[in-house]
């Protein structure tokens, strides 16, 4: 959403309906929690748009969902609300760059990969 490059690339898909992504309430609120980092301050400023307009235009780019209950699965706890929304979806694949949820590599036949992995797989 604040940089180019391949992961664009799943947004873009994704805004022509070339993809379908899922999220859920918690990773909704979890994307505005991280946006409104200091860290981030410089880059969301220079987009001109607020820390909940970039989370809603997310929102409207994906389908939410409950995710569904999963037991612990990944290093972080919090990661398993992102397994349990893509078992809840019945997506194909996680999209991530978080290290210790790629470790995890597959669980109930949903993928776990990398950004460049994806859109490699998705032929985008």
């Amino acid at each position: 959403m604040l940089w180019g490059g391949t992961p664009r690339l799943l947004l873009l898909a994704a805004r022509d309906w070339r993809i379908e992504i899922f999220t859920s309430t918690p990773m909704l609120a979890e994307l505005a929690d991280i946006l409104g980092r200091s860290k981030f301050a410089r880059k969301i400023a220079a987009s001109q748009l607020s820390v909940d307009q970039l989370a809603q235009g997310y929102a409207q780019l994906a389908s939410v969902v409950r995710p569904a209950a999963t037991p612990r699965i990944a290093p972080d706890p919090d990661d398993d609300v992102v397994i349990g929304t893509a078992l809840a979806a019945r997506a194909e694949m996680i999209v991530t760059g978080d290290k210790p949820l790629l470790g995890v590599g597959e669980h109930q036949g949903v993928r776990i990969v990398g950004v460049t992995e994806a859109v490699k797989t998705l032929a985008l």
